[in-house]
Parts: structure tokens; C-alpha cells; sequence
């Protein structure tokens, strides 16, 4: 499995829309085969500051999910030329000692 975290930092004051083009991304998201899990998170401290986090059963569910049609319409359409930062990681999840 893949975990994905997103950071996001949007332009000042642009929250309100990222947030509200992210409820349809996560909609459209987790209908995807691949998509075991996906839930945008907005900051209380700064509205402008969103953390997505994404697992997928493997890589090849990701790199399918970044070529959907709604992934480039509402991210690289929409979300992207609102942010100041943007960041993402990959993990692997630490497997659980069996002792």
C-alpha cells in the first residue's frame, strides 16, 4: 500500500475556494478502483493551509489517479495556480512487529 501526504499552501485568501474545489476532488477520488483511502484536511490556525491524505493499493493507483480527468481539472486546473507552496511525500507503511 502507498500512503500520499499533501501539503498545500494557498495564496491569501484563496481558502474558500480551494477548500470548496477539494469536496469535489475527495468525492471524485474515492470512487477511483486504487483509492483505499482520501480525506482533505483544512488548518483552524491558517484557512489558507490544506493537508491531504491519500493511500492507494499501490503505486501504479496513484500514477492512475494523477491522469483521471477530474485530478487535472480540479488540481492542476484549479488548485495548483492557487498556491504560494505545495509538497508530497511518499510512504511505506512500518509493518507491525510480530513478536
Amino acid at each position: 500500500m502507498l500512503t500520499v501526504i499533501a501539503r498545500y499552501q494557498v495564496q491569501t485568501g484563496m481558502g474558500d475556494l480551494v477548500a470548496a474545489t477539494l469536496a469535489k476532488h475527495v468525492t471524485a477520488t474515492r470512487t477511483e478502483p486504487g483509492c483505499v483511502q482520501f480525506v482533505a484536511y483544512r488548518s483552524r490556525n491558517d484557512r489558507d493551509q490544506f493537508v491531504l491524505y491519500e493511500q492507494y493499493v499501490d503505486d501504479e493507483a496513484f500514477e492512475a489517479h494523477r491522469q483521471t480527468p477530474h485530478f487535472r481539472s480540479y488540481v492542476e486546473g484549479t488548485i495548483v495556480p492557487l498556491l504560494s507552496e505545495r509538497k508530497a511525500d511518499r510512504y511505506d507503511e512500518v509493518e507491525p512487529d510480530g513478536n
